[in-house]
């Protein structure tokens, strides 16, 4: 009998565990969710102009890479000095809106940048950098450097894209992350993110 106790009760603890495993997996997605959603919603919107991407980074499986002329960004654009021992870093990018409608890069840094009226903050993913020179430019991703299409409908995004006619409508969180919100081809929209 108490064999039969004890083995109900351990049945008991590990369905408990698994119970509160499940609960701690649901809290962590639907924060992932809420986040990017929350960044959709009440983010700010800037339109960037894609570029070129080398032919042998075509699309893999069902989604299109991008570059922005964003990513590179020029030394001549950091604010308060360069770091010149090798290391990992962030970079803060402030876009400022163009006549064209899109957001180019007006200042850059390596620690955050205050806000100012009409521009966006963007920060990068961290980075390995060795040093720069003052002819140099930095390589940086946003994490919006590739977007997902249906299955079989990326060939002719990619050729739009290396024809130049592909842009992005992007929103930007007060903290500097940044979500597509929309992909434009010839300045339509083509697909549209949906908030959940």
């Amino acid at each position: 009998m108490n064999s039969l106790m004890a083995r109900l009760q351990s049945g008991r603890g590990n369905m408990l565990s698994a119970i509160i495993v499940a609960g701690l997996q649901t809290v962590i997605l639907g924060t992932i969710i809420q986040s990017r959603a929350s960044i959709l919603s009440n983010g700010a919107e800037v339109l960037l102009k894609t570029a070129p991407v080398d032919p042998r980074d075509f699309l893999r499986g069902d989604y299109v890479i991008l570059n922005y002329d964003i990513s590179t960004v020029p030394v001549q654009t950091i604010s308060g000095g360069v770091p010149t021992e090798p290391g990992e870093r962030t970079l803060w990018v402030r876009l400022k809106k163009q006549v064209d409608g899109f957001w180019t890069v007006s200042e850059s840094a390596f620690d955050a940048l205050p806000p100012q009226p009409e521009t966006v903050i963007l920060r990068s993913h961290p980075f390995y950098s060795s040093g720069l020179a003052a002819g140099d430019s930095v390589r940086v991703e946003y994490g919006i450097e590739r977007y997902y299409v249906p299955e079989g409908q990326g060939k002719p995004i990619e050729e739009a894209r290396n024809d130049g006619a592909v842009a992005i409508m992007a929103r930007v969180s007060p903290d500097g992350s940044a979500q597509i919100r929309s992909l434009l081809v010839d300045g339509k929209p083509v697909y549209e993110e949906p908030l959940y």
